[in-house]
């Protein structure tokens, strides 16, 4: 028996055990999606691309088209938060879960984004920033129609787990995790990590669950429009054609792709393989 049982009476314990009974347990607000928004700040990132990446979101989440999307929903409203990840362990939690339910709350979300402080790491571990987002999706206070994680960065994971098994951990939990792939061919200390054909490993290694898609920026000035594009299909729901996009207009304009059971030839470890021969002093085949 607890220190504190033995001080109290049996009557009294027994109605706090019965008041304790009575009180009904925090219901979960419901949503149409939660939604955890992760942003690359490895080290190819630099200050002008990370405040890129901010900057894009809080313009995608104040855009019309975006309000639109969000209150044209069943409930009317979305769950969102955002992190930053880079190296294993170092994912940080920027804005924690908040409702946006028209532009007012657009607004304040935005606001807050641009003003928070820029995180900055050295690796990428795209796995780690997935498995934060789980927890953060498993032990919030909504219930969204839709759980959806959205990556995006400018190179493969290097760090931590494999992304795969970190996707697939998701998608057993009903998780879908789309992808924004940045193509950065600026060169620089971290684009020897870089890959050219960076969407086809987000599309085979990155993605999955269900409705799992993924929408290319082609640098990081055109992050703006992808995610604003990306936002729209994921609040509202869209389901891409089968073809990719090829049937219509809207997403094929979108760069979309599809996971449907892509594999990256080039294996889906190649990050890793990359990090281990520039530092590990072995010959790895990263063709």
């Amino acid at each position: 028996m607890s220190g504190l049982s033995r001080r109290l009476t049996p009557p009294i314990l027994a109605l706090l055990i019965l008041f304790i009974g009575l009180v009904p347990p925090l219901r979960a607000e419901p949503v149409d999606l939660e939604l955890v928004l992760a942003t690359d700040v490895s080290r190819s990132i630099d200050v002008m691309e990370a405040r890129l990446q901010r900057e894009g979101i809080a313009a995608a989440i104040r855009n019309p088209a975006v309000i639109e999307a969000i209150q044209g929903g069943y409930r009317k409203k979305i769950a969102v938060a955002y992190i930053d990840y880079s190296n294993h362990g170092a994912t940080l939690l920027v804005i924690d879960w908040t409702v946006i339910d028209g532009p007012a709350a657009a607004e304040a979300f935005a606001a807050q984004l641009t003003s928070a402080e820029l995180n900055f790491g050295r690796r990428t571990s795209i796995s780690d920033g997935i498995a934060f987002a789980v927890r953060l999706l498993e032990e919030n206070r909504y219930e969204g129609l839709r759980r959806v994680i959205d990556v995006a960065g400018d190179g493969p994971n290097n760090d931590g787990l494999l992304v795969t098994q970190a996707r697939d951990a998701a998608i057993k939990k009903r998780i879908t995790i789309n992808g924004l792939p940045i193509i950065n061919q600026r060169g620089g200390f971290g684009s020897q990590f870089n890959l050219r054909d960076l969407d086809d490993y987000y599309r085979g290694c990155v993605i999955g669950g269900p409705n799992a898609f993924l929408v290319v920026a082609k640098d990081f000035p055109d992050f703006a429009r992808a995610i604003r594009r990306k936002l729209i299909f994921e609040i509202a729901g869209a389901a891409p054609p089968a073809d990719g996009g090829k049937s219509h207009a809207l997403f094929h304009r979108a760069q979309i792709r599809l996971n449907q059971g892509y594999v990256y030839k080039r294996g889906c470890d190649i990050g890793e393989r990359l990090w281990r021969r520039r530092w590990g002093g072995s010959i790895f085949d990263t063709n």
